[in-house]
């Protein structure tokens, strides 16, 4: 790759956060703190609706999936930051580069993804929960998470060739914690306007389609939830959506921000912190929100605690 775009940088710098050495001890020990606790909430989540039969269904399936995602990818990235925080020289090689970015990617759309995937199944639940089994089977969602992760890959090779393709003679100073596509466009000293309009386009396709589908989803959903003679029905019904659809506007409000607004409006420093948000961040949150939220989680977590006290005793 790099010999057919006659680059001559072979690895990059990545410029972190910042440059005062004890604000980096400090981000090193809140980043450190941030991981563990998203690594042991998404791992946790995903082994507890294993062990749990009550969860074995339709939405915890595709929980499962979200909590996989979530540790995946904030995976690909937070253990080099956390070592270029503690590192005089925060290089990374050219081709470890890519496939950071590859990963990014593949999972940033797989998660934009699913989040509609996971409110469809929602609109199936409340609007029609006698066909729920029969509409949403397990085979169905087996299938439909084999497609979101090809398609989430696909997205991610064609952006990260795109990429790559550039030609980098320059400077290979990332002004980034890692490698992401905005700043190393910037480096480039080849055309870059195919590869800017490929990544406005892609970005808000896959931004806007995703979302429609959630739209659609809730605007069913919530007609359904007015139909509803039972307060307390309405209650459950609003109690159940209301997990996703936090998690909804958080991700989606992100990534409007940092890829959907003009390139005059670009500021790296502002997409740096906005991108802690979503790559350290919300893989903590969505374990906290399905968990703190969900009553069926609580109990279930409960029943595993009191046989876990059994066990001991």
């Amino acid at each position: 790759m790099a010999h057919g775009n006659y680059s001559v940088v072979s690895e990059f710098i990545l410029l972190g956060l910042t440059d005062n050495p004890g604000l980096q001890v400090i981000l090193f020990g809140v980043f450190l703190l941030i991981y563990l606790g998203s690594a042991l909430g998404n791992l946790g989540l995903m082994v507890l609706i294993h062990i749990s039969p009550q969860l074995h269904t339709p939405m915890y399936f595709f929980l499962t999936h979200l909590a996989f995602i979530d540790f995946c990818f904030t995976s690909s990235i937070t253990p080099n930051t956390l070592v270029n925080f503690l590192g005089e020289v925060r290089s990374i090689t050219f081709y470890a580069c890519a496939m950071q970015l590859l990963c990014f990617i593949t999972f940033l759309v797989s998660e934009l993804y699913l989040l509609s995937i996971m409110a469809y199944d929602r609109y199936v639940a409340i609007c029609n929960p006698l066909l729920y089994v029969i509409l949403m089977p397990r085979k169905l969602c087996v299938q439909i998470m084999a497609s979101t992760y090809m398609y989430g890959f696909a997205v991610g090779l064609a952006q990260t060739l795109a990429t790559f393709q550039l030609s980098f003679c320059d400077s290979n100073r990332v002004n980034h914690f890692y490698c992401d596509d905005v700043p190393l466009v910037e480096l480039a000293c080849s055309d870059t306007s195919i590869k800017e309009m490929m990544l406005l386009i892609i970005a808000g396709f896959n931004t806007l389609c995703s979302l429609l589908i959630v739209i659609i989803s809730y605007v069913f959903i919530l007609f359904a939830i007015l139909r509803m003679k039972s307060a307390e029905g309405r209650r459950k019904a609003f109690s159940t959506c209301a997990s996703h659809l936090t998690s909804i506007t958080i991700y989606y409000g992100t990534i409007i921000f940092m890829y959907l607004q003009p390139k005059s409006s670009h500021s790296l420093d502002t997409d740096k912190l906005a991108s802690v948000f979503y790559v350290v961040v919300i893989p903590l949150l969505n374990p906290l929100i399905y968990s703190l939220r969900n009553q069926e989680v609580k109990n279930s977590l409960k029943r595993m605690k009191e046989k876990l006290c059994l066990a001991v005793k």
